[in-house]
């Protein structure tokens, strides 16, 4: 009957069905057709597949993303890339990757980078005269950072299902996306030296020196904690009084970015430290987002929180249906050993890890073009796992390599949300906005390559601060 299970699926995907819909609606097929579970069995498994912990991180990072975007501190960290990298030969595409940098460490997701920060992003573009297509490509570009550097949503639903600890996935994306970055921004360079772009603003000493003071608070928060934590000051009041340091330079200095800039630091440096887990730093996260918009900027209005709220609650359901849709999918795939049975081929096929992780790359970037990450993870997860734990691949390793192709699948039509985001934001069609992408795939791709067989560029923090 595993034909049944599979054969329905793929028909209904083929009609245009929802893939949420599809993965329930053929497992409902296959337990009508078995005759062996009663139907209230698919009810039972999608309950419980949404019933976990890790699952109530998703809800916080999806509402620290949006009040982010509707307090106007999307405004805050353009401006800050703008004073940083602005002066360079193609100023802009750099300050758009630079600001997808800052955001992604707040959203998790790239399709909120898309439309919050990429739509000032390509009007200041197309305002200074940048061709549309490469303003589309570069935002298009850096918005696959958004789940690679942390927070990272698809990083939560992948660390649910391989039994993988999500703190160590977060901080393991942290040098992808910088390796990322750089080849986005001598992509840039690239453009930049080929068409004779010049910066676009002046090189200011106020204005630079401004900006690297404070990236200099950000990157200075930790190393003064943990200096007090030596000396002996208890952890919590090393982190206040550094907290309670930082708001006053920010007062002072009127430093525009650097508290939005400190979300990733608390984030990372809280889940590190044990002081909290990555579901409790995500509502350390909204905490934070709501402190800035309500109190100290003052731009978030309470109709703003309650339209924030309804639209974390709509994406939220969309996620948790799609999470437990595949929750009964892919317990019948374990039931009906397909899980074992791809294992034996793949297997038998090769037993080279190198070769194993080629195939994979393919065969996620296809997966990618067609279904939405957090399906696709559902899905593939429990196939390839197996496979994973017996070559010897390490799983937050693998779960790097996993994510980043299904972020490249995000700017692929027939499926792509990032290309079909970006297509209304620039007012194009989705034909020329796939072009304009289509140059960005060669620096994603490198990245790709270069995670994928040189491990240590994933693993050489989640070693360093776990082991």
């Amino acid at each position: 009957m595993t034909p049944a299970l599979l054969g329905s699926f793929l028909g209904l995907m083929a009609a245009g069905v929802p893939v949420a819909i599809a993965m329930a609606g053929s497992a409902l097929v296959y337990i009508l057709l078995t005759g062996d579970l009663p139907p209230f069995v698919v009810v039972h498994r999608m309950i419980s597949g949404i019933d976990s912990f890790p699952l109530l991180a998703v809800p916080f990072f999806i509402m620290a993303g949006n009040l982010m975007n509707h307090a106007g501190i999307t405004n805050r960290i353009y401006d800050f890339a703008l004073a940083l990298v602005g002066w360079l030969k193609g100023g802009l595409g750099h300050v758009n990757i630079i600001g997808s940098v800052i955001f992604a460490g707040m959203s998790g997701t790239a399709i909120a980078d898309a439309a919050g920060l990429g739509t000032i992003e390509i009007k200041a573009m197309k305002d200074k005269g940048y061709d549309l297509g490469f303003s589309v490509g570069v935002t298009a570009a850096s918005a696959t950072l958004g789940p690679i550097i942390p927070p990272s949503l698809p990083f939560v639903i992948y660390g649910m299902m391989a039994n993988v600890s999500v703190g160590q996935l977060f901080v393991a994306g942290i040098v992808p996306g910088v390796v990322m970055a750089i080849l986005m921004m001598l992509t840039v360079a690239y453009y930049a030296h080929k068409f004779h772009w010049g910066g676009d603003v002046r090189f200011e000493w106020a204005r630079v020196g401004k900006a690297i003071g404070e990236l200099g608070l950000v990157i200075g928060f930790p190393l003064v904690m943990w200096a007090l934590v030596l000396a002996g000051v208890a952890f919590n009041y090393a982190f206040g009084l550094c907290i309670a340091g930082l708001l006053i330079a920010d007062l002072k200095w009127k430093f525009d970015a650097v508290l939005p800039i400190m979300t990733p630091v608390l984030l990372i440096g809280g889940m590190t430290t044990g002081v909290f887990t990555p579901t409790e730093g995500a509502i350390a996260a909204c905490v934070w987002a709501l402190f800035l918009g309500l109190l100290w900027y003052r731009t978030l209005t309470w109709k703003m929180l309650v339209k924030v709220s309804m639209d974390t609650i709509e994406t939220t359901a969309t996620v948790m249906f799609i999470v437990a849709a595949a929750s009964i999918f892919g317990w019948l795939l374990t039931a009906t050993r397909v899980t074992d049975a791809v294992a034996a081929w793949v297997l038998a096929f090769t037993h080279s890890p190198w070769v194993f992780l080629l195939l994979v790359n393919l065969l996620m970037l296809f997966v990618g073009c067609f279904l939405e990450p957090t399906a696709a993870i559902l899905i593939l997860v429990p196939v390839l796992m197996p496979v994973v734990q017996q070559l010897g691949i390490d799983p937050v390793h693998f779960g790097l390599v996993m994510v980043l192709n299904l972020m490249i699948g995000l700017l692929h039509p027939p499926m792509g949300m990032v290309l079909f985001v970006l297509a209304r934001v620039a007012h194009l069609s989705v034909e020329k906005t796939t072009m304009a992408i289509l140059p960005w795939l060669i620096p994603l791709l490198i990245s790709l390559i270069l995670i994928t067989y040189v491990p240590s560029i994933s693993l050489w923090l989640p070693r360093l601060f776990y082991s």
